[in-house]
């Protein structure tokens, strides 16, 4: 039995996460609470200084939980990498966004590799967690890492397993979710297999390689992406037919095999479904094909928030209103229901085709008071007053937060416009229109 597996089982072995956002901070705490020395790298102070304070930012962590590990000293954090030494395993969970051509960013990936291999030893794990394409832990990974000396598979393993993290899922979270495994080699697979069975409560899933587990994580997010493409296009010609759209689903989920309900909505949000296609299509070009019904799906979807501020303005044409001028009120910016996490939401899209029509755009959201876009902070209502929904030409329902008062919105509105039939419930329905 290799070293690093002795102590895994043992628990004597010291881990490392690199990047402590949503995916890399959690991951670090379950090691933590697994019983092992954990240390987290970031190259924001701030996110350092306030892990080393037991200050918890991120809302699928438990405040309690970082308070106590890092107390009792099994989770500490730092910008400095030269600690990398000291670790048996390192994990590297970093934001693998798009460019502004919606063309893979992998420079925190490339980044994070090169600022471990001065500090690598003999017998080191290192996997990669953040999202991207096929190819990318063989490709890109594997050579920056053996600059260190070291070959992949006899002297270091080095295995990739996507992150399934799901903000704000009530049920499943990081120690819960099961886990795919791929590694360069069968050994390496093992070695990272036996990290996550000492940390997890969730079957460990074994792929044949790294290129397998990166494929596996884009059809994840794909397949969404192709499913709420296909309802939200249905949704636009339902409501040209006159058709309740959210009625047809739910009649259809009433059969119990061979169909799953997805929903339409003003766009797709978060860090996965709405960019993890783009990685699969930029890569499948490399070997001239075309992803045809992936681009497809994209376009539907990336289309929405245009879709909703038209709908919008339809919306106050009844009331002899032009959406040039017409105060509008958003309920709701984070990207899904009952979290804070705004990355990529097509709230934000929405907001922005409205003001490039000339709307007044104000927002609420309990979650998020004020958000960053290109530079710019926008700040929200603090309240969702009387005066606010009164004094507002049309409200639209972004996300679906379940601790807003949909009763007094729509008792008090003029207009509504529910992208995400929020108000299914209400019985007076005279001023709320659906997607």
């Amino acid at each position: 039995m290799s070293d690093i597996k002795s102590k895994l089982l043992d628990k004597t072995a010291t881990l490392g996460v690199v990047g402590l956002g949503y995916v890399g901070l959690p991951l670090a705490v379950e090691k933590a609470k697994a019983g092992f020395t954990t240390i987290g790298f970031d190259v924001q102070k701030s996110k350092v200084d306030m892990v080393n304070a037991g200050k918890n930012y991120i809302g699928d962590v438990v405040n309690e939980d970082l308070e106590e590990i890092v107390r009792s000293g099994l989770l500490s954090a730092t910008t400095d990498f030269s600690q990398v030494a000291s670790a048996d395993c390192v994990c590297i969970c970093v934001p693998t966004p798009l460019d502004e051509h919606q063309q893979p960013d992998i420079s925190y990936v490339k980044a994070s590799a090169e600022s471990i291999v001065p500090y690598m030893h003999k017998d080191m794990l290192v996997i990669l967690e953040s999202t991207t394409y096929p190819g990318t832990t063989e490709e890109l990974l594997k050579p920056i890492l053996e600059k260190s000396g070291l070959k992949c598979g006899e002297d270091f393993h080095l295995a990739f397993s996507p992150e399934r993290v799901d903000p704000g899922n009530l049920i499943y979270k990081t120690k819960n979710t099961p886990k795919v495994v791929g590694g360069i080699t069968p050994e390496c697979t093992d070695v990272a297999a036996a990290l996550y069975e000492a940390i997890l409560e969730a079957p460990i899933h074994r792929v044949s390689s790294p290129a397998v587990a990166e494929m596996e994580k884009i059809l994840e997010n794909t397949y969404r992406n192709i499913n709420i493409g296909l309802v939200n296009e249905l949704a636009i010609l339902s409501n040209k037919m006159g058709i309740n759209f959210w009625e047809v689903v739910d009649a259809a989920k009433s059969k119990p095999y061979g169909f799953q309900a997805f929903y339409p909505g003003p766009g797709l949000g978060g860090h996965c479904i709405p960019l993890d296609p783009y990685y699969l299509s930029w890569k499948a070009r490399e070997y001239g094909f075309h992803t045809t019904m992936i681009e497809s799906s994209m376009m539907i979807n990336d289309k929405m928030p245009e879709y909703c501020a038209q709908r919008a303005g339809k919306i106050l044409n009844r009331f002899r209103k032009a959406l040039n001028g017409s105060r509008i009120l958003v309920l709701g910016v984070a990207y899904k229901q009952d979290i804070d996490d705004y990355r990529e939401s097509p709230a934000i899209h929405v907001i922005h085709e409205l003001e490039k029509e000339g709307a007044e755009v104000v927002y609420f959201d309990p979650f998020v008071s004020e958000y960053t876009e290109h530079g710019v902070v926008k700040k929200g209502e603090p309240e969702l007053t009387l005066d606010l929904i009164g004094d507002s030409d049309l409200i639209v329902i972004t996300t679906a937060h379940t601790n807003v008062d949909y009763e007094f919105v729509q008792k008090h509105a003029k207009a509504i416009f529910d992208t995400k039939n929020v108000m299914k419930n209400i019985k007076s329905r005279d001023n709320i229109e659906l997607l």
